[in-house]
């Protein structure tokens, strides 16, 4: 398996993350995107995919909470790691109307420059949407023609929603939400029409830790070992095997990213 979104840069992983890439290796995930969310964790997602060669790779991107403080040094920053071969993405970009930590209108000012940047480097974009659609959809639309791939991480919204995506071509990234009993049953249903060539999987640790684990852990953390929860709900509500959404989306997301087919020594 491939986890598309792993904040690995969290501080929360600082002192064991050794122990977490061995525990997600033991339950089968081969390779991990670390999500650079700003310019510090653009960073050191770099450094990260630089330590384990064929393992890890990153984005590089400014996520909506902090568009506010976009800049030339962002820009600047975010051209040149996107010139790294192991930055494979730009992002995490895109609009968060459901906190709003950022005005608006720098929401929309910050997404469309790293959109430009993605497209100047040839890569794909990482993005991020939440009850922002009627805003994302056509910024989306405009620079869809001239990006060479985009995926609408974490996926949250309606079935209309992710059709109108579909459409434009766009990947799916599915996680942890679609565990949660008390509110993705929206997400339930609509995961179904996902073609299997536009769908991946990811845990968006330190976030949304799946509530179908069983015995269910202590903490709260969520890590990339939990990725086969995610494939488990999947499966069920796809009506596909998890071998099939397993190898599916690994192909897809080596695809997507253009990955390696062959591991480096970790």
């Amino acid at each position: 398996m491939i986890d598309i979104g792993a904040n690995l840069a969290h501080e929360s992983f600082a002192d064991d993350l050794d122990a977490v890439l061995e525990r997600a290796g033991a339950a089968g995930v081969e390779q991990i995107i670390v999500t650079g969310s700003c310019m510090d964790s653009s960073r050191q997602a770099l450094a990260l995919a630089t330590r384990h060669p064929g393992h890890l790779f990153a984005t590089a991107g400014l996520h909506p909470h902090h568009a506010s403080e976009y800049g030339a040094e962002h820009q600047v920053l975010f051209g040149e790691l996107l010139g790294n071969p192991l930055v494979v993405a730009g992002g995490e970009c895109g609009l968060d109307y459901f906190r709003d930590l950022s005005p608006r209108a720098d929401q929309r000012r910050a997404f469309e420059a790293q959109l430009q940047l993605a497209i100047a480097a040839g890569k794909p974009v990482f993005l991020h949407q939440r009850d922002a659609h009627a805003d994302f959809l056509p910024i989306l639309r405009e620079y869809r023609p001239q990006l060479v791939n985009a995926v609408v991480h974490c996926f949250t919204d309606t079935a209309e929603a992710m059709a109108e995506y579909l459409a434009l071509d766009c990947h799916i990234g599915i996680t942890g939400w679609i565990c949660d009993e008390r509110r993705g049953a929206q997400l339930l249903e609509a995961a179904a029409q996902i073609p299997a060539q536009r769908l991946m999987i990811e845990t968006d640790s330190p976030y949304l830790l799946p509530r179908n684990i069983r015995p269910r852990p202590k903490h709260r953390r969520n890590e990339p070992a939990y990725l086969p929860y995610v494939v488990e709900q999947l499966a069920a509500a796809t009506g596909r095997s998890v071998q099939a959404i397993r190898q599916s989306s690994s192909a897809t997301a080596k695809a997507f990213f253009r990955l390696p087919d062959r591991l480096s020594p970790a």
